[in-house]
């Protein structure tokens, strides 16, 4: 691309453009996944839906893919690309709250930590993820598992609307009443049908939460497991909580002899009325002797934040997902097995509990259809050094290699690396179809196709 094209790009968008001549370029390719090192033609940090059409009209005219940055977390580096245009909504992260209503109208480039700053002011909340700098859009658009999902469903399922920028301009609003084909493909269905410009949720009263981490000796992982698994399918929805596999991070309440040695943990939050927390969370600090917990009265926010410490942008990253009927005694063998060969501190592997109110939608009501499942396990390998890379991608390959004989053929995209594609049809089982046909209706040429993708079924 010359200067020229640049220069046009500057007149027609309000917001900074940034290109490979510039100061901050190397700063703005970085996506949150350090493995990823792509270079685009230019990045430009969006400042209104003005600015997304006209980015858009930009890259149509010159042939350039396009890559959609929210939060930038994505796992295979989504949110960017080689030689094309990134439309990246860093300056967008406004949340304004209506308290009247308990909803909430949310920027594209807003984190969750961001979302639950503004929403907690009021005593309010939506199903969000487990790390604070997480982007509300993406996690939305993928489904959207998080603490609150028993009580209040996935994300998606709290969506209200979003406002939207198709891929030949037209600026639409998705809804219940409004575009609904559309409105149930972006609820599961990825970044693959538009530019979401806008989200509005629906809010819940989540105010101060009882919870912590429950932190293990490996060798007790049978017997947490086996507890875990029948507590959590009888405990009440208030209790969102995972089963997980670390190394001991290195936190006051963890004696030191645990750092950096396999663990289990149980971490999570009792949403219900506040007396009755230590109750609530005492069978699982019976189940099986502790190395060290930590278990308070705690703002939700601060909970949806425990782990951002352990995630610091640039780490090499590899996942892949699935997603578990039950627990079951192959699996967890499985999880103990290689969850006590986790290869760094910031490798997890996480069991998420997804019954309760995420089951009680239909498998048809949204693109997400996995609504019979218990459990979305992650198996989330991060590392610092790059020469780790081969060891590590190894370690994932194998637990989920492993893992999946016990599995459903599907997963959760939110948790799938660039090269889980082949799996797309089994993610939407029963919904992909009727995917393609909305795809074919707003995207006809899979003009967005750096994600997920769902192709288009053919134009008549």
């Amino acid at each position: 691309m010359n200067a020229l094209d640049v220069d046009a790009l500057r007149g027609s968008v309000r917001g900074r453009v940034i290109a490979p001549a510039d100061e901050d370029y190397e700063a703005a390719r970085a996506v949150f996944n350090g493995m990823i090192d792509k270079r685009p033609a230019v990045v430009v940090r969006a400042g209104s839906v003005a600015d997304v059409r006209s980015c858009l009209d930009f890259a149509r005219t010159n042939a350039l893919d396009v890559a959609i940055r929210g939060g930038g977390h994505s796992a295979p580096g989504f949110g960017t690309c080689d030689g094309g245009l990134v439309i990246d909504f860093a300056d967008r992260k406004g949340v304004r709250v209506d308290p009247a209503t308990a909803t909430a109208r949310t920027d594209p480039g807003a984190t969750w930590a961001d979302f639950n700053h503004a929403t907690h002011a009021f005593g309010l909340a939506t199903t969000g993820g487990i790390i604070g700098s997480t982007g509300v859009a993406g996690l939305t658009l993928g489904g959207g598992i998080g603490y609150l999902a028993r009580k209040y469903g996935l994300s998606c399922d709290n969506l209200r609307s979003a406002d939207v920028v198709t891929a030949d301009g037209t600026f639409l609003t998705a809804s219940a009443e409004e575009n609904a084909d559309l409105f149930w493909a972006l609820r599961g269905g990825g970044g693959n049908f538009g530019v979401v410009t806008s989200f509005e949720f629906n809010l819940h009263p989540v105010d101060m939460v009882y919870g912590g981490a429950i932190i293990y000796p490996a060798a007790q992982a049978q017997t947490v497991g086996e507890f875990y698994r029948g507590f959590i399918a009888a405990a009440p929805e208030e209790f969102g909580t995972f089963l997980g596999f670390h190394q001991g991070p290195p936190v006051p309440f963890l004696p030191e002899e645990w750092h950096g040695q396999p663990v289990c943990v149980v971490v999570g939050a009792w949403t219900g009325p506040m007396e009755e927390g230590e109750k609530r969370w005492q069978p699982l600090l019976d189940a099986a002797p502790v190395a060290g917990s930590f278990l308070g009265p705690l703002p939700y926010p601060a909970l949806n934040t425990l782990f951002d410490a352990l995630q610091p942008k640039g780490m090499q990253a590899y996942w892949k997902a699935d997603f578990l009927s039950e627990l079951s005694d192959g699996a967890l063998s499985v999880a103990i097995e290689h969850g006590g060969r986790i290869p760094s501190l910031e490798s997890a592997n996480h069991f998420y509990s997804i019954d309760g109110a995420v089951q009680r939608v239909g498998p048809d009501e949204s693109a997400f259809a996995y609504r019979n499942v218990n459990f979305a396990p992650v198996i989330a390998g991060q590392w610092n050094d790059p020469a780790d890379n081969e060891a590590n991608i190894a370690w994932v390959r194998d637990y989920w290699t492993a893992l999946h004989p016990f599995s459903e053929p599907g997963g959760y995209i939110n948790f799938m690396d660039a090269d889980d594609q082949h799996r797309i049809a089994q993610n939407y089982p029963g919904n992909y179809q009727r995917l393609a046909e909305v795809k074919r209706t707003y995207d006809p040429e899979n003009f967005f196709h750096l994600n997920q993708n769902i192709t288009p079924n053919p134009v008549p």
